[in-house]
């Protein structure tokens, strides 16, 4: 199968009918596909169906089930629309079961107070580390799409017990016809923090995630990103992790929120 790229998939659900395309195996994380591409295909169909454009204000994701390395289509849903906010849903299936349910909400911008962000950006600087090759046998599939520069700590696998992951982020193609699509893949990649608690392999996956756009995402033009993630607990088998993403400038662009599983 050939190597397709996330813009190839993500034209495939705007142009064909029934939403469908197929992944190929460049973009697989373990035994499925990478979290991250699976639900920028679901928002390729949600503002599909959008009759006047919005921008995306809210996502929230839930991982049903791995998502194959399959033909697979979005199946969109609208559940109101308003005058300024439109609330839908979408499911990923490949006709065996839903593998990612999302939900969205896209609205107009309206005359309103400002308060400015509270997050601090305060980066390590992205040539203080070289960019993570892309022939390391021991990394996923799909970091290969990506320019990493993995400058902050959480490395998996160490044992280094951090609390905290930063990186430098951009994807190696041309996403400036996807504005919403580019942000919320590069928002996913981030591991589990959790890892970095281990020696040994465990089995980790994620089970929700919400991301909140703070800036409009069509708005957000600098191709890098700086991903500033914490994890906030851990118990039982289920970690919470959440994240800052910001723009080259230091604006705050969205906010991620993400509830993952580890089995030892």
């Amino acid at each position: 199968m050939s190597e397709r790229m996330l813009t190839e998939i993500l034209k495939d659900i705007e142009t064909n009918e029934d939403m469908s395309t197929y992944l190929s195996p460049s973009w697989q994380q373990g035994r499925a596909a990478f979290g991250g591409l699976v639900a920028s295909m679901a928002v390729t169909g949600m503002k599909k169906q959008l009759s006047d454009p919005k921008s995306l204000r809210s996502l929230l994701v839930n991982f049903v089930g791995p998502t194959p390395i399959t033909p697979t289509n979005v199946v969109p849903r609208v559940l109101r629309e308003g005058k300024s906010v439109t609330q839908m849903t979408a499911d990923v299936t490949d006709g065996s079961g839903v593998h990612l349910h999302a939900s969205a909400a896209f609205g107009l911008p309206r005359e309103a107070k400002f308060v400015p962000q509270a997050s601090e950006f305060k980066p390590e600087p992205r040539e203080s580390v070289p960019l993570m090759p892309k022939n390391m046998g021991s990394i996923p599939n799909f970091l290969k799409h990506f320019d990493i520069h993995w400058t902050g700590g959480g490395i998996p696998l160490s044992g280094m017990e951090d609390r905290r992951c930063g990186m430098w982020v951009k994807h190696t193609e041309d996403m400036s016809a996807y504005p919403e699509e580019r942000i919320v893949a590069l928002a996913d990649m981030p591991p589990p923090i959790m890892l970095s608690h281990f020696k040994k392999l465990v089995r980790v996956s994620s089970l929700s995630w919400s991301l909140e756009f703070v800036r409009p995402p069509e708005e957000v033009t600098s191709d890098w990103m700086y991903l500033d993630y914490t994890l906030e607990a851990a118990a039982n088998g289920y970690s919470q992790q959440d994240g800052r993403i910001f723009d080259e400038d230091g604006n705050l662009c969205a906010i991620s929120r993400q509830c993952m599983v580890y089995f030892e």
